[in-house]
């Protein structure tokens, strides 16, 4: 099971993600009570494991920024939470190694998760990084052919129900893990990692496939414009 910590605000709780066995950290850049300047980012990454896959997670910025965000600081993925268009998420994704596309259950958008040619669809509650639940009856509507992670209220006392309902690829958390809003809660860390990853539907470690990542170049603004 894919585990991802998001809302990663310092470098002490991302290495408290990484060594309790998260798969990957999430860096918001977004307007959040989480949000980080790239720069503090950017000195947080340069001290992770490789392996640990670090994403930039954005709404509705510029394609042009999101890429340029990504690839300055050194992160492996992007993570849109906004409204961007099939054809925006591709562009990201080119010049990107991993891309997620976030849909915020009940919105008018999350009937065309099927439309989005990304590395995984992210289904959240309607108010990200809230703490609340969404109505999980959406799970019988989510494509089938894509990877999923379920995000939105999740704890380390719910994360198995919802492995159980959805038969995700991965999960997320953010205020479920906290002990306030930007910080982690090493015991729940722990707890949800755990619960996640000994899930009754668990199988196999997730294999995070960003064959493109080595051969992704430095991206240029001033060469490059999105035409969407």
């Amino acid at each position: 099971m894919f585990v991802k910590i998001c809302g990663i605000t310092n470098e002490e709780d991302a290495l408290l993600a990484v060594a309790m066995g998260a798969d990957a950290l999430g860096f918001v850049f977004a307007p959040s009570p989480r949000q980080i300047a790239p720069a503090a980012a950017r000195d947080i990454v340069r001290r992770l494991p490789h392996e640990v896959l670090t994403v930039g997670v954005f709404r509705d910025q510029s394609s042009q920024q999101v890429v340029e965000i990504v690839n300055q600081i050194g992160l492996r993925g992007a993570q849109l939470h906004g409204h961007e268009s099939p054809a925006e998420a591709e562009w990201v994704r080119r010049r990107v190694p991993f891309v997620i596309k976030a849909f915020a259950a009940g919105d008018r958008m999350f009937d065309r998760m099927g439309d989005y040619d990304v590395d995984a669809l992210l289904v959240d509650s309607a108010d990200p990084g809230s703490g609340k639940v969404f109505d999980w009856s959406v799970a019988e509507h989510l494509p089938l052919h894509k990877r999923i992670i379920v995000a939105g209220g999740l704890t380390p006392d719910n994360v198995a129900e919802a492995i159980s309902r959805f038969h995700p690829w991965g999960v997320d958390v953010a205020s479920g893990v906290e002990s306030s809003p930007g910080h982690k809660d090493a015991l729940a860390v722990m707890r949800f990692v755990n619960a996640a990853k000994g899930s009754e539907d668990d199988g196999p470690a997730p294999v995070i496939d960003i064959g493109a990542g080595d051969e992704v170049q430095p991206y240029d603004w001033e060469e490059d414009t999105f035409a969407g």
